[in-house]
């Protein structure tokens, strides 16, 4: 060792210790840096059955996508959901939470809120793209829900995830989800201007 601080000694080397990484600044290096695995990250894998094999070999149904987001602030909580057709047409509603709830359920209500009209409208393959780590992370398994009203979400979203085809749940970049953030911030301000423009629901 002693050799080696001689050796290093000339070319002025100063050691700089690590500092704490936040996670968010992590996660958005690794949006920004994916991987080149041919699952993406933060995509829910499915294992399924033989049975449910040979029924989605048969199934070429197109795939819808739905832009979900939550928001907590002083004045409310409420949710946005954006669902686009593959013909690019979107169905936009804003949802205001007239109860106490966390980021966390604000974000579960937006995925839920979104899963159930997506069914309304028969959609059997679904992409979701969210902003939320922990909720992307905890329905594709890869987090554990350590509180019960957590679990409960988390259950419930399960339970309607499986009426569909196929999901798949990917974590975006706030930048990349801008149209179901304002839905979600002007639901928890009960905007007036959202009447007779996008549904607005309580």
């Amino acid at each position: 060792m002693l050799k080696w601080t001689v050796e290093l000694s000339q070319f002025e080397v100063d050691y700089k210790p690590k500092t704490a990484i936040k996670g968010q600044a992590l996660a958005d290096v690794v949006l920004e840096f994916p991987s080149h695995q041919e699952v993406e990250p933060g995509a829910l894998v499915v294992i399924p059955s033989t049975e449910e094999v040979g029924r989605k070999s048969q199934n070429s149904a197109p795939w819808w996508s739905l832009f979900m987001d939550g928001a907590f602030n002083g004045e409310g909580a409420g949710a946005g959901i954006e669902l686009i057709s593959p013909k690019a047409h979107k169905i936009r509603r804003a949802t205001y939470l007239a109860f106490y709830a966390t980021n966390n359920d604000v974000e579960y209500e937006a995925l839920i809120n979104g899963l159930k009209l997506a069914l309304e409208m028969k959609v059997e393959n679904l992409n979701v793209f969210s902003d939320s780590m922990i909720v992307v992370y905890q329905i594709n398994g890869g987090y554990q829900s350590k509180e019960l009203r957590t679990e409960i979400y988390l259950k419930c979203a399960q339970r309607i995830i499986v009426r569909f085809n196929e999901v798949r749940l990917e974590l975006i970049p706030r930048g990349q989800n801008e149209g179901a953030d304002e839905l979600a911030k002007l639901g928890s301000r009960r905007e007036a201007t959202l009447v007779g423009v996008v549904p607005l629901d309580i």
